[in-house]
């Protein structure tokens, strides 16, 4: 009878949870011998103990349900994977002459490797192997605590307000831990996903009368945790990087750099559609890639930093509809693969990859060192040099404009074949953000060929610039300027009130930087007193943005440190010859900013 009873015990706890037998990494955990253990301490009490009373194992619950992170590459919760490059001690054949089991794992002396091509490789390690001093569970314990009952109210606020035009976490495997009670989370992950969704608090009725939770105590835990977590390569401390930097005051350079190398390390530069992988991993691993090439370059931007992703080292196809598909088989399909607000992010998101390209070639093209030298050396040919390198990428900008989904139009609240709500306010919209971010590029474009035009002559160029073609340069300057005020004063409170990409920010102020360009180079008083006044509308404008974005107060100051830099700026002489609207400028080449209000 004993005998049987401790036989029968093993068998019922690996019925209850194959999904840890299917994990390779639970094959090696020590974890494994824990069945052994229960039954010999019950061993001796089995004789004096009715069979009936024997109490069934403890725990058992958890172990019902598989997690489907723990069959991918990056996303496993207690194991993390560090890309093998071309260049190190191992090489790829020698790898392959390995053991490989039905995982296409193998082990070495160096640690588990894994194989998801035929010539490319992951060494995976255990997270145990990689101390760290801070305690996860208590890290999420605080965060916790600090939310309160309101966690699951705001992760659904996150995925309403902020996942559909910036998706690079897979709702559905997410939600599926989150369901059944798994809250081994990445602790600055999870912290994130809260601190965007906080910035909603205020418009949720059920939340807005409560207490705020303490957002500075929150965004310190997530920063703290996000450096221990880097230790580990994983998908997860990407992600939560990447959200940390959607907030306007946790926008830094240095973090920036250090995802990048995350994301290298975890091999997200390299095109996966072959890999041994799961299919939704190979979507989500997409998906993320190029939101971190995006940020790298606008990180760029905004900082004045040459970008740390290359080109010749980016292998990454552009995601495809079908590569925001969430659903995860066999778990249930997603319930809104059709939403049209959904559907409306996915096309942002995939419309800021393309314009992000352009503005990378912008960078290159006028603001890299090689362009700055070659401008320099230029002497009284700069100007026609930039105008010959502006038509190209002007062309792109307004190709791009040009073939924007109606769904991408600033009219456009919900996708083309959906009918406006029949009551309560407009959907928020995200398009706010890529309209600015196209007008920062064409902005950008713009001011290198103002900045390379010489009404006098100067130290760096003998020659002044051809009035015509200053005249020619400075009006299709002053439309594009034009353009950009307007867009800005006809954002309507569900544009404002939306998510808005991490840069935006500091586009709003090139906008004014702008501005303040062509004012402090204008010829004649009239022109630079127009620009003064139509600045001082747009900080105006800005201000009054600010009661419904609060971010936006980062801009506003910025605008105002540019104009306290124009207090000494002299006196404008009386001029003839007032730059026009510009109208003309159209047969000049330019990008063209094709009206759609």
């Amino acid at each position: 009878d004993c005998t049987f009873v401790e036989n029968a015990q093993p068998r019922k706890r690996k019925i209850e949870g194959p999904g840890q037998d299917e994990n390779p990494s639970k094959k090696r955990s020590p974890t494994t011998t824990q069945t052994s253990s229960p039954t010999s301490s019950r061993g001796e009490s089995v004789f004096t103990v009715p069979r009936k009373t024997v109490p069934p194992p403890k725990k058992a619950a958890p172990l019902k349900i598989p997690h489907v992170v723990d069959e991918t590459l990056s996303l496993q919760r207690h194991r993390h994977c560090r890309y093998l490059g071309q260049t190190t001690a191992l090489d790829a054949r020698l790898i392959g002459l390995g053991n490989f089991n039905a995982k296409n794992e193998t082990d070495s002396q160096v640690g588990l490797l894994r194989q998801v091509t035929e010539t490319e490789y992951f060494s995976t390690h255990a997270d145990a192997e990689v101390p760290i001093p801070d305690d996860e569970a208590k890290a999420l314990a605080d965060i916790e605590q600090i939310v309160g009952a309101n966690g699951p109210k705001l992760i659904e606020i996150y995925f309403e307000n902020v996942h559909p035009s910036f998706p690079i976490i897979q709702k559905q495997a997410f939600l599926d831990r989150h369901r059944h009670g798994d809250r081994q989370f990445n602790p600055p992950l999870l912290a994130a996903m809260y601190l965007l969704a906080l910035q909603w608090w205020g418009s949720e009725s059920g939340l807005a009368g409560q207490v705020k939770p303490d957002t500075s105590r929150l965004e310190y835990i997530a920063i703290t945790s996000l450096t221990m977590a880097m230790q580990r390569p994983k998908i997860s401390a990407v992600q939560a990087g990447l959200l940390l930097l959607q907030r306007a005051k946790s926008s830094t350079w240095t973090l920036t750099v250090q995802l990048v190398a995350l994301g290298q390390d975890i091999g997200l530069h390299l095109d996966c559609s072959e890999w041994t992988i799961p299919l939704w991993e190979c979507k989500l691993r997409k998906r993320l890639a190029w939101a971190l090439y995006m940020q790298d370059k606008w990180s760029a931007v905004m900082h004045g930093r040459p970008s740390h992703i290359n080109a010749s080292d980016w292998n990454v196809p552009p995601p495809l509809p079908e590569d925001f598909d969430e659903s995860i088989p066999p778990l249930p399909p997603a319930n809104d693969e059709n939403d049209p607000q959904a559907m409306k992010g996915r096309s942002i998101f995939m419309q800021m990859i393309s314009l992000t390209n352009i503005m990378a070639e912008v960078c290159d093209t006028f603001y890299s060192q090689t362009a700055k030298a070659d401008f320099s050396r230029a002497g009284k040919n700069t100007t026609q040099l930039v105008l010959n390198r502006a038509k190209p990428v002007q062309i792109k900008l307004k190709d791009w404009f040009s073939r924007l989904p109606p769904e991408c139009k600033m009219e456009s609240s919900l996708s083309p074949n959906s009918s406006p709500p029949a009551e309560g306010p407009p959907k928020l919209s995200s398009t706010g953000y890529l309209h600015l971010a196209y007008f920062a590029t064409e902005i950008s474009i713009h001011r290198r060929i103002v900045q390379s035009l010489s009404p006098t002559p100067t130290p760096t160029q003998a020659t002044p610039t051809d009035p015509y073609l200053l005249y020619i340069c400075r009006a299709a300057a002053k439309t594009r300027l034009i353009s950009a005020l307007e867009f800005v004063n006809r954002l309507r409170p569900e544009h404002l009130q939306a998510f808005w990409y991490f840069a935006s920010a500091t586009n709003f102020a090139l906008i004014g930087t702008f501005g303040a360009l062509l004012r402090v180079t204008s010829p004649g008083e009239e022109e630079a007193e127009f620009y003064r006044m139509r600045l001082e509308e747009y900080r105006w404008t800005l201000g009054v943005s600010c009661q419904r974005a609060g971010w936006v107060r980062g801009a506003v100051e910025m605008v105002e440190a540019v104009e306290g830099m124009m207090g000494g700026l002299g006196v404008k002489p009386r001029v003839n010859g007032y730059v026009g609207n510009g109208e003309e400028v159209m047969r000049f080449g330019d990008g063209g900013m094709e009206e759609e209000w």
